[in-house]
């Protein structure tokens, strides 16, 4: 494949996942905002982000990992489709099965008791959904996974504005519509994306299944280390900050969930180029090591821009939201550099992907997991609620360092490390100067400038490329 070929495929594709999640990443952001007046106040809100964050937990050990496998096996040209799918949805009714027996644990959770249904609902859900999808993009049906994330995010939307805003069933009402827009969509999915010709009960292969289970069994651990990570905090702050500042346990996870809102347009941003480049990671084969390190190049550039100008952001975004909820602005800078090493995290993930290494992805996830529950705890006692995003970034700092090193041994990356720590250097001067600095705009403003002046050159060649892309695409329609 030519190298024009390869990244033209690659910008491509992460077009189209860019605009098959544009619509409902586009209401993330605005959900948010929405929630802090449609629920009755940042308790309500803490409650909810309880609930979806056991939710996120739960679903890795019922499928088992299983969607890791499903696009894995289902890019792999030797492997029989249907008994890859059927394999899944197997490893999916089982393990849910198995949870349903767990019940009385499950409902010793902080929280779930009141909810445990609900619970069970949206994990079978979203774990069917995901079945779907990622068979779907295992087949390369992309522009059905575009069709798709409009049709999702239309259908959230009518839930939420029905069970939050007409019926007002808070907590319950959230956790309903997003199990009844999950199950629109795998429905969808499974009858659009021609699944149900793939749906075979002898086409279950015991000893496929088998070497599935070898590959994503080591994603279970590794998923709740992430989860530890990404999520642990606000149990965390719910148990150890009732009272700080005269609010309640459950208004700082409202704060800290609220925190979120501007770093997941970084997440996003991965999850576009994520989505597109695991496939390209897997079906490029020559020159490999030069692709990977041209890349990764250009994508950390776009994160680290994308970083330096949501903290200098930040503040003033915070007003979109009710006043109650202003003060979630601290929790933003950290979270940013977070979410940007997660991207980071991803990018080095595929190289495991390639190589079939799963458990180099389980070592490094659970080293940053376990640094993460000690720092949760002294950064939480040192600075408040605050602490624990700090606590999160040097977690995912750490399994950053040690996949970058981890997989040298599998595939050459040039990372150019005195580039990414001047960069790195200049966001957390950026976040000083925010936090410590009263007249902060000016400075934050210059610094942000130099972030985004050196990477221009990166980005400005990305942005070529879309562009170029977007015009040809044009020019042939009109032709």
């Amino acid at each position: 494949m030519s190298d024009n070929k390869k990244y033209s495929m690659l910008v491509s594709n992460t077009l189209l996942f860019a605009i098959s999640n544009f619509s409902s990443k586009l209401v993330s952001l605005f959900i948010q905002p929405y929630l802090t007046y449609a629920l009755e106040s940042p308790d309500v809100m803490g409650v909810i982000k309880l609930m979806q964050s056991v939710t996120n937990l739960l679903i890795p050990v019922v499928s088992l990992g299983v969607s890791y496998a499903v696009i894995r096996f289902g890019l792999d040209k030797t492997k029989d489709k249907s008994s890859v799918f059927m394999n899944g949805l197997a490893t999916i009714l089982a393990g849910f099965a198995l949870m349903v027996l767990f019940w009385p644990l499950v409902r010793v959770i902080p929280n779930a008791a009141s909810y445990l249904v609900l619970l069970y609902m949206c994990v079978l859900a979203s774990c069917l959904r995901t079945l779907c999808t990622q068979f779907i993009r295992a087949r390369m049906c992309n522009r059905l996974v575009a069709i798709d994330g409009v049709l999702t995010t239309l259908t959230l939307l009518g839930f939420y504005f029905l069970f939050l805003s007409v019926l007002n069933m808070g907590a319950t009402g959230y956790l309903l519509a997003l199990f009844c827009s999950d199950m629109c969509s795998a429905v969808f999915v499974f009858l659009a994306g021609g699944c149900r010709h793939y749906f075979n009960l002898r086409k279950f292969s015991a000893s496929l299944w088998k070497e599935m289970l070898r590959y994503c069994v080591p994603m279970i651990p590794a998923s709740i280390s992430f989860w530890i990570i990404n999520a642990s905090d606000q149990f965390y702050v719910q148990a150890m900050c009732g009272g700080y500042e005269g609010r309640s346990s459950e208004a700082w996870v409202g704060l800290l969930s609220t925190g979120y809102y501007l770093p997941q347009i970084i997440t996003f941003v991965g999850q576009f180029f994520y989505e597109a480049w695991q496939l390209s990671a897997v079906t490029v084969e020559e020159d490999r090591e030069a692709f990977f390190s041209k890349v990764f190049r250009v994508y950390a550039s776009m994160l680290f821009c994308c970083a330096a100008g949501i903290i200098w952001l930040c503040q003033p975004m915070m007003h979109l939201f009710r006043a109650d909820y202003y003060d979630a602005w601290q929790f933003v800078p950290f979270l940013v550099l977070a979410s940007m090493c997660t991207c980071l995290n991803n990018f080095l993930n595929s190289v495991y992907v390639v190589y079939k290494k799963s458990s180099g992805s389980l070592y490094t996830m659970l080293a940053g997991a376990l640094l993460n529950l000690v720092l949760n705890y002294l950064f939480i006692l040192w600075m408040g609620p605050v602490g624990a995003t700090s606590a999160s970034f040097l977690s995912l700092l750490l399994v950053f360092l040690l996949r970058a090193y981890s997989t040298r041994g599998l595939l050459y990356i040039d990372f150019h490390p005195k580039w990414m720590i001047v960069n790195l250097g200049l966001i957390l001067v950026e976040i000083w100067v925010l936090f410590y600095v009263e007249n902060w705009v000016a400075p934050v403003t210059i610094l942000t400038m130099v972030v985004c002046g050196l990477n221009f050159r990166e980005v400005y060649s990305m942005a070529q490329k879309l562009l170029g892309m977007v015009t040809g695409r044009l020019r042939r329609k009109k032709s």
